[in-house]
C-alpha cells in the first residue's frame, strides 16, 4: 500500500495583506499530481486542517474541492482534527463521507478511532489535551501529555504483530530532543514546549506515524515517525526550509519505506537582506512575483521604502530594518527577557497560543506540578 502524508494544511491562511487560497489550491492541485502519478492508495491528513476554527467560505470550498479530487481518483482520505480546527464542524458528516472513503476523527470520544482498510490497521488520534483524556479516564495516572497518549494506546489494543498505522497532531521529541521548529510555532513553544512533550516511544507498535503541529519536514525520533511540515512556507522562519511530502510503501511484512517528494509552490517564500540600492540593483532583481521579506540594513529610515520594493516585487510583505541602532535595542535578548517572567506567565502564553483560551485552574496545577519534576519551577511556597 502507498500512502501520502499531508500536514497542517492551514487553508483559509494569509500571509501579511495576501489571501493565500490561490496558492493552497495550486499545492493541493501538484499533490493530487502526485497521488495520481505514484498510484497512491490513501492520504493522511494530520491535522490544522484549517488555519482557524471558524474557517472561511473559501477554505470550506477548497477543503471540499480537494477531498472531491482525490475521492474522484479512488483515493481514501484519513484525516484528524489539530488545535487549529474545530472537532464539531471537521467532523460534521464524518460517517456519511466514510461511503466515499473519506475518514474523519476529529473528536476524541474516548475511544482511538480505528478502520482496517486492505489489511493495514488505521488509528486516527486528533488532538487532545491531557485534561480531555482524564475525562475518560479518571482512574488512570495522566498528569502530562506524554501519559495522556501513553493511556490512550494502552486502552486501544493495538496488536504490535499486525500492521498498523496511526495519524496524530502532537508535540512529539525522541530521545530527548525537541523537534526544530520553523517560524509559524512561537518562541513560547520553545520556552514552555517541554510540559505537553510526548516521547516518540509511544509510537513502537505502529509501522508509521504521520504527525502534523509542526510545520518543519523531520523524523521525531525515530526514522518511521515523521512531521510531514506545512505544504507552503507560511512565516518568515520558513523561508529557507525544503517542502516535501512523504510517500510511505507499506510491503507485506508491514515495514515501511519512505520517500520525500519535493513540493514547488506557485510563489516561492524569500527573505532579502542589504542596503536598498543593492537589493535591486538590476543583477539582484529575480523572481519577482515571489513573497518576499525585506531587511534593510540602510542606516536611516528611507521615505517610502515598501512602495519602492512592490514596484519591483508586487508581492512585498514586511519591511524591517537591522542597522546599528536596531541592533542597540536588541542588547536584551528576547530570552533574557523571558527568564524575568513566572513560570505561570509563559505557560498561560503559550496556551492561550495553542488554544485560544484562558488554562483553568486545574490544568495549570497540572502544569506547574510537571514544571517542579522538570526542574523549571521552583516548589510552591
Amino acid at each position: 500500500m502507498k500512502l501520502l502524508h499531508l500536514g497542517d494544511l492551514h487553508l483559509g491562511r494569509s500571509l501579511g495583506d495576501f489571501d493565500l487560497l490561490g496558492d493552497q489550491r495550486y499545492i493541493l492541485d501538484k499533490i493530487v499530481e502526485i497521488a495520481e502519478k505514484r498510484q497512491v492508495d490513501a492520504v493522511l491528513i494530520a491535522g490544522d486542517v484549517y488555519d482557524r476554527p471558524v474557517p472561511g467560505e473559501g477554505a470550506v470550498r477548497l477543503l471540499d474541492y480537494f477531498l472531491n479530487r482525490l475521492a474522484g481518483l479512488g483515493v481514501r482520505v484519513l484525516m484528524i482534527s489539530g488545535n487549529h480546527d474545530s472537532d464539531e464542524r471537521l467532523n460534521f458528516g464524518s460517517s456519511f463521507f466514510e461511503a466515499r472513503g473519506i475518514y474523519i476523527a476529529a473528536k476524541y470520544q474516548g475511544e482511538l478511532y480505528h478502520r482496517q482498510i486492505d489489511g493495514i490497521n488505521f488509528y486516527l488520534l486528533p488532538f487532545v489535551k491531557a485534561s480531555q483524556v482524564r475525562h475518560f479516564f479518571p482512574e488512570a495516572e495522566i498528569e502530562s501529555y506524554d501519559q495522556a497518549v501513553k493511556v490512550i494506546l494502552q486502552q486501544a489494543g493495538i496488536d504490535p504483530g499486525a500492521c498498523n498505522v496511526l495519524v496524530a497532531h502532537q508535540f512529539v521529541a525522541g530521545s530527548g530532543l525537541m523537534p526544530e521548529l520553523a517560524g509559524s510555532e512561537s518562541a513560547a513553544v520553545q520556552q514552555v514546549g517541554l510540559v505537553e512533550q510526548i516521547g516518540a516511544d509511544n509510537f513502537a507498535p505502529f509501522a508509521y506515524t504521520a504527525l502534523g503541529h509542526i510545520h518543519r519536514p523531520q523524523q521525531a525520533g525515530r526514522e518511521n515517525v515523521r512531521y510531514a511540515g506545512s505544504p507552503l512556507k507560511y512565516s518568515l522562519g520558513e523561508c529557507s526550509d525544503a517542502k516535501s511530502v512523504p510517500l510511505i510503501a507499506l510491503d507485506e511484512s508491514g515495514r515501511a519505506s519512505i520517500e520525500l517528494l519535493p513540493l514547488k509552490p506557485r510563489r516561492d517564500l524569500r527573505h532579502l537582506t542589504g542596503r536598498l540600492e543593492q537589493l535591486l540593483s538590476r543583477e539582484n532583481v529575480q523572481d519577482t512575483d515571489d513573497y518576499i521579506y525585506v531587511t534593510l540594513t540602510d542606516e536611516e529610515p528611507l521615505d517610502n521604502a515598501m512602495g519602492i520594493i512592490q514596484g519591483y516585487y508586487p508581492h512585498a510583505v514586511k519591511l524591517d530594518y537591522r542597522n546599528s541602532r536596531t541592533l542597540a535595542m536588541e542588547k536584551e535578548d528576547v530570552f533574557q527577557a523571558a527568564e524575568l517572567r513566572s513560570f505561570d506567565d509563559l505557560v498561560g502564553d503559550f496556551y492561550r497560543l495553542v488554544y485560544g483560551q484562558d488554562i483553568s485552574e486545574e490544568e495549570m496545577a497540572v502544569m506547574q506540578e510537571i514544571g517542579v519534576k522538570a526542574g523549571v519551577r521552583d516548589e510552591a511556597r
